[in-house]
């Protein structure tokens, strides 16, 4: 975020709590409410705005809290996201992140800890990225 001014990180509570695991822990107070986002719990909702963001020049990073949640934003992450440079010959572009926690390390339970990759891994237009290490994912955003 530092070295790009059009990275905007949004999810819910990611603002003054730092998110649920305190990934987003000091970015409000460094980089302020209008490149971090606190939003509603509708993950559909933050899809879509992210959608909208990376399609008008910005680069968002969607925080989804637990991977189980992701299926609800499915529609515009495979539908929108992912599929628009097949969908217009490859004139616009879709950059953004989507971030989740996910399998069974953090002891969520039956409805925080599924591992949904494979669902998404073979979406033609998405790429399905897990980093082992801090150092990996500093590396993959």
């Amino acid at each position: 975020m530092e070295r790009d001014e059009r990275v905007v990180v949004l999810g819910e509570d990611i603002g003054p709590l730092g998110g649920v695991f305190r990934a987003t822990d000091g970015l409000l107070a460094q980089f302020g409410p209008e490149r971090v986002i606190d939003t509603p719990m509708m993950e559909l909702g933050i899809a879509g705005v992210a959608v909208g963001m990376a399609m008008r020049g910005l680069r968002p990073v969607a925080e989804i809290q637990f991977a189980d949640f992701i299926h609800a934003a499915a529609d515009h992450i495979i539908s929108d996201a992912a599929r628009i440079r097949f969908r217009t010959n490859g004139d616009w572009e879709c950059p953004l992140v989507v971030r989740t926690a996910y399998g069974g390390g953090f002891r969520g339970g039956p409805y925080h800890s599924q591992s949904i990759e494979a669902y998404y891994a073979h979406v033609p237009g998405l790429r399905v990225v897990a980093a082992s290490t801090p150092a990996d994912a500093k590396g993959l955003l």
